[in-house]
């Protein structure tokens, strides 16, 4: 089973996206998802670790992107050399659990990235919430891209698209 959850080849498609970067605490990071003419999305912006801040991300809109049985997300993307963590949440709140895998993708070559869903990891805020119970793909609602660490700097993201196997 395999179900392209986004596609970003058109303007339109990045539209349910918005940033949620680390300005909630005081930061002054910033970010947004805009499509390129050339048939994909940018995730990209600034990290600044000023105010105790360090991390940037965008996030889809809460609707049905669950996969019973899925093993995998697989995203289609050109890195910058950063890490980057691919963000899944199983409610419509703006906070609470988050599950999230890292990844690496090479710079400048487009490059599949799969991850596998026992690679994810519940979190709440950026700490681990180990009692959590583990990802279900079948009530996955939200979607994001997240870039953090003290990673500070510009950094840009093309993602083609997103789908899970």
């Amino acid at each position: 089973m395999v179900r392209e959850l986004f596609h970003f080849e058109s303007a339109l498609s990045v539209a349910e996206w918005s940033a949620i970067d680390d300005g909630v605490m005081g930061g002054v990071s910033r970010s947004r998802l805009r499509h390129d003419p050339a048939g994909h999305a940018v995730f990209e912006g600034v990290v600044s670790l000023e105010h105790n801040g360090g991390f940037a991300s965008v996030r889809s809109r809460p609707r049905d992107l669950g996969a019973p049985g899925a093993v995998n997300y697989a995203l289609d993307v050109r890195g910058d050399g950063k890490r980057y963590k691919l963000n899944l949440r199983t409610d419509d709140t703006f906070d609470g659990v988050n599950y999230q895998a890292v990844f690496e993708p090479s710079a400048g070559a487009w490059t599949l990235v799969q991850l596998a869903l026992s690679g994810f990891r519940p979190t709440f805020r950026g700490r681990s919430v180990p009692d959590a119970p583990p990802l279900d793909p079948a009530r996955v609602r939200q979607m994001g891209l997240m870039i953090a660490d003290r990673q500070a700097g510009r950094f840009a993201l093309a993602v083609r698209s997103i789908r899970v196997e």
